[in-house]
C-alpha cells in the first residue's frame, strides 16, 4: 500500500465514519483503488478485532481478481490473509480475514448464519451494478443488524451511484466521494453501419484503431456470440504475431480469463474482446484504446411464458462513461464508439435494476427462508413489483417449495419448510 492512489486522500474518513457509526458509503470512479485498497485499510481497526471482512463483487472473474491483487499487496499468497469464494472455487484458510465473495455466495452465506458469526464488515463493492442477489444481500443484512449485530458493519461502494439514495435506504449514513484520477480520453464517434453486422464494424474499428493508436485494445461486445465472431474474423484479417487476440467473458475458464487480463508479451500488442465484465473491478494492462460497441445483454424475465430470455440493449450514459474511461487508467487515451455523438444524450442515465425485470422466484424463497412476509419486511433500494413477487410466490406453493406459515429471522430465526423443500 505504498503508492498513492486516489482513494487514499478518503480513507481516513471512510474509517471515521465506520469507527463512530456502522454505515457507510463510498462513491469512487474506477481506477481510484477502493475495491483492493479499502479491505486493507480496515485490517486493523479497533472495532473489527479479530473478525473478518467480508467483501461482494458482482463476478467472479472480479473477485479473484481483487483477491490475488490484495494478496500481493501483503506478500502472500491467495488464501491467506485474503481469500475468495465463488461457484466451484474456493481458496480461504483459518488465516483468511479477507473474504471476497460473489454476491451469490453472501446471499447463501447469510441464510445460512443470519448473525454473521466471526465477520465484522461487509463491504458491497461495485454496487451500481444493482443485480438481484446484491440488492437481497444488502436488503438482508440490513435486517441481521438491525435484529441481530448492531456492531456489524456496512460499507456500500460504487463507481457510479446515487450516493444519496442509498444513504437514505442506510438510514442517512454518510457519504464519502472521491474523486479519483484519470488521464484524458479523446472520444472518436465512428457512426452505425447499417448494412454491415456488428462484428464487420467492430472489425473494421479495430484495424482502424491498431494503426492511428498505440497500445493495447480493449473492445466491448454485448456477448460471447459476438466475441468468438469477432476474434473468426480478426484471426483472418490480421497478418503477423504482433496482435494477440484476447477473448474475454463469464463462461470462459479461469485461465483463459486471466490470460485475457494479464500484461501481452514483450513487443505484441493485446486486443481484448470483452462482455461487460471489463466495464469496472478489473485493471486491464496496458490499455490505451477502448472500443464500444454500445450494447450489453441483460436478463428480462417473461411473465407469460414464465421464463427468462437475454435482451441485447443499449448501454446507459454511465455505462458508456465507465467503458470510456478505461482507456485513460494509465496514460491518455482514445475511445472510438459506434455510433453518433447526438445518440449518447438518447441513452438512459443508467441501467435498470435487475430487480424490476427478473424471475423473482428465487427471490421469494430466499425471502421465505429469511421469515420475510412480504417485501415490505426489507429494505430494498428498488422494491420488488408486487403483481411479479405474488406471481413468484404463487408459483413456489403449488409444488409447496413454501408454506405460508412463516416467522421472522431474529424473533424464532427461522421459517417453516416443507418436507420437499
Amino acid at each position: 500500500m505504498t503508492s498513492q492512489l486516489p482513494i487514499h486522500d478518503v480513507l481516513g474518513a471512510v474509517n471515521e465514519a465506520l469507527a463512530t457509526g456502522t454505515r457507510a458509503v463510498l462513491v469512487a470512479p474506477p481506477g481510484a483503488g477502493k475495491t483492493t485498497v479499502t479491505p486493507l485499510s480496515l485490517l486493523e481497526a479497533p472495532w473489527l478485532g479479530e473478525d473478518r471482512i467480508i467483501m461482494l463483487e458482482p463476478r467472479r472473474l472480479a473477485a479473484r481478481a481483487a483477491a490475488e491483487r490484495m494478496a500481493a499487496t501483503l506478500g502472500e499468497v491467495v488464501g491467506e490473509s485474503v481469500g475468495f469464494r465463488v461457484r466451484m472455487q474456493s481458496k480461504v484458510s483459518a488465516r483468511t480475514r479477507i473474504e471476497v465473495v460473489t454476491e451469490g455466495v453472501f446471499t447463501r452465506m447469510i441464510l445460512a448464519d443470519p448473525g454473521l458469526s466471526g465477520v465484522g464488515c461487509v463491504i458491497f463493492d461495485e454496487f451500481h451494478e444493482r443485480s438481484l442477489d446484491a440488492d437481497l444481500g444488502l436488503a438482508l443484512a440490513l435486517d441481521a443488524q438491525g435484529l441481530l449485530r448492531d456492531d456489524l458493519r456496512l460499507l456500500v461502494m460504487s463507481a457510479t451511484l446515487d450516493g444519496a439514495a442509498v444513504a437514505r435506504l442506510m438510514a442517512g449514513a454518510p457519504v464519502i466521494e472521491s474523486l479519483g484520477r484519470a488521464f484524458p480520453v479523446e472520444t472518436r464517434y465512428l457512426g452505425r453501419h447499417e448494412p454491415l453486422r456488428l462484428e464487420d464494424a467492430v472489425v473494421r474499428a479495430i484495424e482502424r484503431a491498431l494503426a492511428e493508436e498505440r497500445g493495447g485494445v480493449l473492445v466491448f461486445l454485448p456477448g460471447q456470440g459476438e466475441i468468438l465472431r469477432t476474434a473468426q474474423r480478426l484471426s483472418e484479417r490480421l497478418r503477423g504475431d504482433d496482435v494477440l487476440v484476447a477473448p474475454l467473458y463469464g463462461a470462459l475458464d479461469p485461465k483463459a480469463q486471466d490470460r485475457a487480463v494479464a500484461a501481452p508479451p514483450p513487443g505484441r500488442r493485446k486486443v481484448v474482446l470483452a462482455t461487460s465484465i471489463a466495464e469496472t473491478s478489473l485493471t486491464l494492462e496496458d490499455v490505451r484504446v477502448v472500443i464500444d460497441a454500445g450494447q450489453a445483454r441483460v436478463p428480462r424475465f417473461d411473465p407469460s411464458s414464465g421464463l427468462t430470455r437475454l435482451a441485447t440493449v443499449r448501454v446507459s450514459r454511465a455505462a458508456a462513461d465507465q467503458r470510456r474511461g478505461r482507456a485513460g487508467r494509465t496514460a491518455p487515451g482514445v475511445c472510438y464508439r459506434l455510433w453518433d455523438e447526438a445518440e449518447t444524450r438518447a441513452l438512459p442515465a443508467f441501467a435498470d435494476p435487475e430487480i424490476l425485470d427478473a424471475d423473482l422466484s428465487g427471490l421469494a424463497l430466499d425471502m421465505a427462508r429469511w421469515g420475510a412476509k412480504s417485501a415490505d419486511d426489507l429494505a430494498f433500494l428498488d422494491p420488488p413489483p408486487r403483481a411479479a413477487l405474488a406471481e413468484a410466490r404463487g408459483l413456489l406453493r403449488r409444488p409447496e417449495a413454501v408454506r405460508s406459515e412463516e416467522r421472522r429471522v431474529g424473533k424464532e430465526c427461522r421459517c417453516r419448510w416443507s418436507p420437499d423443500h
